[in-house]
């Protein structure tokens, strides 16, 4: 399907465009591409893996985009003025979308698994890889977090897996409207909260990808996909829940610090899980994942075996170091429902919690403003300490109709402690300087993978204190 075909992505480092790089070009395809971090000299290392897999880089000035037989593709994020869509205007070359195309290689698959929901679909994802890959299916993955257990030398960034097996097992992502693309004969549906889009919308677009699966996995924990649930034909889907009735129900959660230990419940039998994650949330993540690989024909006791050698994703819950008593940690937190499990996760350990939130767009900050702060409002409390920079911003045209600012000032309406420190380095510095003895700093955000490099800056900083 894809030997003799070249392909340039436009954005390439990106968290969604580099595992599709990689899978492109393990199929056998010319694979090139620019990026606007490759330019600034940002992440050398991400930039030296893609050229080590033979793909070629350029500026992203359009110097790279000289044919029509060349595809361009682009996410939705890239503005039709960039030099390298001009350049591919220019030459006559063809356009696709990254989710087109992923779509379309995802539906040509033999067996596709499709994993969607506003939260934890990235941990969802590596888990069936990691379960699919230890019983021998030798699955392709196409996951927008680099899975840990797939890391070897030569793949620092394992964000993707290139296989000869039936499955493709891919994230979805709701934010652009793009999961109407796909057609799994699997899929799972973990939440439907605020992100990007409003509820409604997001109750269509989940809606009709669980109506195009063969079979769903859902939970039932979770109102909205519950409600989803309840149209779907029961032979088509198998429900999932903690501690509440359904298909697959988890009990009697053990938490450890970096671990947790459950009970799964199938119909009147009982098996002990383990889990090398931490959080009630993995629990969730665990039962879809196993629900998941069993619809594709994994005996449940092997799925059980092998998701207990699941060591998770970078960035998600990730310790960087500890100094003078401090814990760093690097976390994927961005949305209500994310950060919440986050900090319900370490309020099972006592602490002070000191948090930087770096907002992932203008636009979606628009869209959570009620429920951010409503969460944090209920979540944090009194000898905590919450930091938002400005949010993200790669360029372009945007709204900037709600800040951080704005964040700051309505929780400041309900007595929550949090500041509003515009660069995000002086905001790290300011965590690093009022941590003591027995605290946890936590850098959140989505869509900049320099935070983990904040994150290590801080502990660098308590490093240098102590």
């Amino acid at each position: 399907m894809l030997h003799g075909k070249s392909f340039f992505l436009v954005g390439i480092g990106g968290s969604g465009m580099l595992p599709l790089a990689m899978i492109l070009a393990g199929r056998g395809a010319t694979v090139a591409g620019s990026d606007r971090s490759l330019d600034t000299d940002s992440l050398p290392a991400k930039f030296d893996s893609l050229r080590a897999a033979g793909i070629a880089l350029f500026p992203q000035d359009g110097s790279g985009i000289v044919s029509a037989d060349q595809i361009v593709v682009a996410s939705a994020a890239i503005e039709p003025t960039v030099a390298d869509i001009v350049a591919a205007v220019a030459v006559g070359a063809r356009r696709m979308g990254r989710a087109e195309l992923l779509a379309e290689l995802f539906n040509a698959a033999a067996l596709p698994i499709g994993v969607a929901g506003t939260s934890g679909k990235s941990t969802v994802t590596g888990m069936i890889g990691h379960i699919l890959h230890a019983v021998g299916r030798d699955p392709t993955v196409m996951n927008g977090a680099v899975m840990k257990n797939f890391i070897a030398p030569d793949r620092p960034f394992a964000s993707a897996l290139v296989g000869t097996g039936d499955a493709f097992v891919s994230e979805v992502d709701e934010s652009d409207g793009s999961i109407a693309f796909y057609h799994p004969r699997i899929a799972v549906l973990n939440n439907v909260s605020l992100d990007h889009k409003s509820l409604e919308e997001l109750r269509i677009l989940f809606g009709g990808f669980a109506a195009r699966a063969g079979h769903t996995i859902v939970n039932v924990g979770d109102a909205e996909a519950a409600a989803l649930a309840m149209e779907m034909a029961e032979s088509r889907r198998t429900t999932f829940a903690i501690d509440a009735p359904a298909d697959m129900i988890g009990c009697k959660l053990c938490k450890l610090s970096a671990s947790v230990d459950f009970t799964l419940r199938v119909g009147d039998r009982s098996y002990d899980v383990h889990l090398a994650v931490p959080g009630a949330h993995n629990v969730a993540n665990a039962l879809a994942a196993i629900g998941a690989v069993v619809a594709a024909g994994v005996p449940i006791e092997a799925a059980i075996a092998a998701i207990a050698g699941f060591t998770g994703l970078k960035r998600r819950f990730e310790l960087v170091g500890t100094a003078g008593g401090v814990t760093v940690i690097d976390d994927f937190g961005h949305n209500p429902d994310k950060i919440a499990a986050t900090i319900a996760t370490l309020r099972a350990h006592p602490g002070r919690l000191l948090l930087l939130f770096q907002p992932h767009g203008y636009g979606p900050l628009k869209v959570m403003r009620r429920e951010l702060v409503a969460m944090f409002a209920a979540r944090l409390q009194g000898d905590d300490l919450l930091v938002l920079p400005d949010p993200v911003y790669r360029g372009g045209t945007v709204s900037r109709e709600v800040t951080s600012a704005d964040i700051v000032a309505d929780l400041a309406v309900t007595g929550t402690p949090a500041r509003h420190i515009p660069d995000r380095a002086a905001a790290a510095a300011h965590l690093a300087a009022q941590a003591r003895p027995g605290d946890r700093i936590v850098v959140m955000g989505a869509r900049d993978d320099t935070l983990s490099a904040l994150a290590a800056s801080i502990v660098t900083m308590l490093e240098a204190r102590t």
